[in-house]
C-alpha cells in the first residue's frame, strides 16, 4: 500500500450484528445473509439505500446477493480465503473507501454447516491428491499440536486452559452453544479424537452469521454510534513451500506485523484480542506469531487463566468464541463483532474489559500446517 493511501486509510465500523441462531434448518443461507445485513444496518442507523459497497464470501454468488438485497453498489468483493474472509473484506473495504470507490460498505457472512453436510470438491488441484488419503481437518491440527509439544514442551494441560477461558466467557452468552464452565480436567478427560487433541479442544459447529457496516469518517461522524476506527490491517498467505512445511508457525507472523506497523502500536498495547479458535492449538500458535509471547512460550502464556477477562492479562474471545459459542463455517466475522462490542463497552458486564480502547481481531483461513492465510485487524475506540 502506498504511503498516501495508508495516510488516507481511515474508516469506521459503525454497525455490527451477530445472528442469534445456532441451528437454522428452516432458513436458507441467503436469508441468513439478509437478516444479518438488516441487523447491522439497523445498528448503524443506516438503510440499504445508503450502501454503495458490498462484500461477502461467494458461497452464494455475490451478484445473486446484491440482487436479492436490492443493493445499488459501485464496488463489490467476494474474496474467499476461508475462515478469515470477513477480516479481509473489512480491510479491502477500508482500501476501497480510501480510494474513493465507495462510502458505505456492507460486509455479510452466513453459513449452515450444522444443517448441511459440507463436502470438499475433488475438482480442486490439491484435492485430487489429498481426498484419496481421506485425511480429516482435525488430523492436520493434531499434527501441528504434537509437533509443538515435541519442539517446545507444550502440554495438553496448557492447551486445555484455552478452552477453560472460552467457557468462562460463554457462560454469560445466552446464545452460546456450550455455556457450561469446564475445567482443565474436563478437557483432558473428554474423548481423544486425534492425538493429542480432545473433543473439547475443538470448536463447535453451528449455523448463523453476522455483518458489519464500514464507512468513511464523514459518514461515521454523523451517526449516533461510538466511533470504532480501523487503524491497522494485514493479510498474508502461507503454503507448503514445495515440501518445506511449517507445522508450528502460521502466516499470522506476517499479517500481524503489517497490522501493528500500520497502527503504530505493539502487542503489549492491546487490551482485548479476538483470536480465531477452530482448535485450541490454532489460538496458541496465533498468539505466538502475533507477538504476544515468544515462539514456544504459548503454553505458558495461556495457562492459569491468563486469557480470562478480569483475571488474566490478555482477555480473549469474551463471547465464548468458536470453541463454545458459534462457528458458522467461516468464523472470522464473529471475532470482529465481539471486538467492536468490547470497544463500544457493549460486551456482557461480566466480561467487559474496563476502559477498552484498543483491540485486535485475527482470523485464520484454510488449514494451518498446509496452505492457509491470516488476516489481522487492529481497532481503536475514539
Amino acid at each position: 500500500m502506498s504511503k498516501a493511501m495508508l495516510e488516507n486509510l481511515q474508516c469506521y465500523v459503525v454497525g455490527a450484528y451477530e445472528h442469534p441462531t445456532r441451528d437454522a434448518p428452516n432458513k436458507s443461507v441467503v436469508q441468513l445473509h439478509a437478516e444479518c445485513a438488516a441487523g447491522a444496518l439497523a445498528d448503524a442507523g443506516l438503510t440499504k439505500s445508503d450502501v454503495d459497497g458490498y462484500f461477502c464470501v461467494d458461497d452464494v454468488p455475490i451478484l445473486t446477493m446484491i440482487d436479492f438485497l436490492n443493493l445499488k453498489v459501485r464496488h463489490c468483493d467476494s474474496t474467499d480465503t476461508g475462515g478469515n474472509s470477513s477480516l479481509l473484506h473489512i480491510a479491502h473495504a477500508a482500501q476501497a473507501i480510501a480510494a474513493g470507490k465507495c462510502n458505505v460498505a456492507l460486509v455479510t457472512l452466513a453459513g449452515r454447516p450444522r444443517s448441511e453436510q459440507l463436502l470438499l470438491s475433488a475438482a480442486r488441484p490439491d484435492m485430487m491428491w489429498e481426498v484419496p488419503l481421506q485425511y480429516e481437518l482435525l488430523d492436520i491440527y493434531a499434527l501441528g499440536a504434537r509437533r509443538h509439544m515435541y519442539e517446545y514442551g507444550t502440554t495438553s494441560e496448557q492447551l486445555a486452559w484455552i478452552k477453560v477461558a472460552a467457557s468462562h466467557h460463554a457462560q454469560h452468552n445466552p446464545h452460546a452453544l456450550l455455556r457450561k464452565v469446564v475445567t482443565v480436567e474436563d478437557v483432558l478427560t473428554s474423548p481423544l479424537v486425534s492425538d493429542p487433541l480432545h473433543r473439547l479442544d475443538c470448536c463447535v459447529v453451528s449455523d448463523g452469521g453476522g455483518a458489519v457496516v464500514v464507512t468513511r469518517p464523514e459518514v461515521a461522524k454523523t451517526l449516533k454510534r461510538p466511533l470504532v476506527k480501523v487503524v491497522g490491517a494485514g493479510e498474508a498467505v502461507q503454503g507448503q513451500s514445495a515440501g518445506a512445511v511449517e507445522l508450528t508457525a502460521s502466516a499470522a507472523r506476517h499479517s500481524g506485523a503489517i497490522a501493528f506497523a500500520e497502527a503504530g502500536v505493539r502487542p503489549s498495547d492491546i487490551q482485548y484480542a479476538s483470536i480465531y479458535d477452530s482448535f485450541t492449538i490454532t489460538v496458541l500458535v496465533a498468539l505466538e506469531d502475533l507477538g504476544f509471547c515468544e515462539k514456544g512460550q504459548g503454553g505458558r502464556f495461556v495457562a492459569d487463566g491468563n486469557l480470562i477477562s478480569g483475571v488474566g492479562r490478555l482477555p480473549f474471545n469474551t463471547d465464548g468464541g468458536g470453541l463454545c459459542s458459534n462457528h458458522p463455517s467461516r468464523g472470522g466475522m464473529t471475532k470482529v463483532i465481539e471486538a467492536v462490542r468490547q470497544l463500544r463497552g457493549e460486551a456482557h458486564p461480566a466480561v467487559q474489559v474496563r476502559g477498552c480502547t484498543l483491540a485486535l481481531a485475527h482470523g485464520t483461513g484454510g488449514r494451518m500446517g498446509t496452505r492457509h492465510s491470516s488476516a489481522t485487524l487492529i481497532l481503536e475506540r475514539e
